[in-house]
């Protein structure tokens, strides 16, 4: 029980994180992925950076069990898949973690989105069979590959540098772009003047 009242409450915080840096508002999103405000995608990289280096540093202090790390199989149906999360991002202005926030926040927009991803994932259950014997998810570079080797994992890395350093390098190269890139990477048009 202690352990789902845990998984509310960081998730609730992780949900209220998410609204306070607009990644509950499909205008915000908008604005991150036509490049015109990039500060969501700051948060983003700050975030992902910070967590990968408390994540691989905690590992190596033996805080952290890499046994709890789950590594996802590698096919080409992930690439697809990725493909058109990414387009219906930028379409509907949610992910399906956002969505879920843009609802709690009140965003009657957001339970459709929420009603069509659960009707995509049953559309993909009901067509499984289909899916699997087409080849699309046959495993492809080693199936469950990280780019480096994680001490204890039982996942092979693709690089013989140690995971845990790699995921610590990338995780601080993050944190860097994110204090780097600037508030905006294509200047907002100018709104038309009236004609005197």
């Amino acid at each position: 029980m202690t352990t789902i009242l845990l998984a509310i409450v960081i998730g609730a915080a992780f949900g209220a994180v998410l609204d306070r840096v607009g990644a509950s508002n499909p205008t915000y999103i908008g604005k991150m992925l036509n490049l015109t405000n990039v500060n969501l995608a700051k948060s983003i990289l700050l975030a992902i950076g910070t967590g990968s280096v408390l994540m691989f540093g905690g590992q190596m202090a033996g805080i952290v069990d890499v046994g709890h790390m789950s590594v996802k199989t590698a096919y080409a149906g992930v690439f697809i898949g990725g493909l058109m999360l990414g387009a219906g991002w930028a379409i509907a202005g949610y992910c399906p973690g956002t969505g879920v926030v843009a609802a709690a926040s009140g965003r009657k927009d957001a339970l459709f989105f929420i009603a069509g991803g659960l009707l995509g994932a049953a559309a993909y259950m009901a067509t499984y069979p289909a899916w699997k014997a087409s080849g699309l998810l046959d495993k492809i570079a080693g199936g469950k590959v990280t780019l480096g080797t994680v001490p204890g994992a039982e996942y092979e890395g693709l690089t013989a540098m140690p995971g845990d350093l790699m995921g610590i390098v990338l995780g601080l190269c993050f944190i860097a772009l994110a204090f780097a890139l600037p508030e905006r990477l294509v200047p907002q048009k100018a709104a038309p003047q009236p004609a005197e």
